[in-house]
């Protein structure tokens, strides 16, 4: 990853909050050349010391790069956008900002006891949020029993971990300000670029 001074964000406690909030990565290895699979990956421990658990579907290609001790790179993205410097107080040069963090890390391939539990916890982490969860447990036991063997569990341990916000750090605040009051009025992701601005820039 490339990490200017000014954007980088290694610091455990940004990288498992924001692995936390932005779940969905993608999922990169290596055969005879470069394979990737988009999944949603969770994150189990403490900042400190933490691993990330998934699963991928038997019948893809990817499944086969994946053996105990196999490297793979973990790409998790949030919000990210165009600025445009018609925003600014001068003439400048637009940007696009963005914030992510990489992992690179070893799978162990999961039990069907780890895959089972991994699953149960996968599916309660999102149903809490909904209005009428359906958590694992009230799934058909039948239909669970039939998916199982469709799907391999896996661990990744992390060793190398890197984070990055560019989020208009060192522009003037008017300039900031400016981009934030753009950005509100756009899309859903664009509101949320200038939520991440607005928080990064103490504003």
């Amino acid at each position: 990853m490339y990490q200017p001074q000014q954007y980088k964000k290694d610091d455990p406690e940004f990288i498992f909050k924001f692995i936390q909030n932005h779940p969905f990565a993608t999922m990169v290895s290596q055969s005879n050349n470069l394979m990737a699979t988009h999944i949603p990956v969770l994150v189990e421990g403490r900042a400190q010391n933490f691993k990330l658990y998934a699963h991928i579907a038997n019948h893809n290609e990817q499944l086969k790069t994946l053996k105990d001790g196999t490297e793979i790179l973990l790409i998790f993205q949030g919000t990210q956008g165009y600025v445009s410097s018609s925003w600014y107080t001068e003439k400048d040069i637009s940007t696009w900002d963005y914030s992510a963090v990489h992992i690179n890390a070893r799978i162990k391939i999961q039990t069907t006891k780890e895959l089972e539990n991994s699953l149960k916890k996968l599916v309660n982490t999102f149903e809490n949020k909904q209005n009428s969860p359906l958590f694992y447990d009230e799934i058909p036991q039948q239909m669970l029993l039939d998916h199982l063997p469709l799907i391999t569990g896996f661990w990744a341990e992390p060793f190398k971990i890197k984070g990055i916000a560019k989020l208009h750090q060192g522009y003037k605040k008017e300039d900031i300000k400016s981009s934030i009051d753009h950005l509100e009025k756009g899309d859903w992701q664009q509101k949320l670029l200038a939520k991440d601005i607005k928080e990064e820039n103490d504003l």
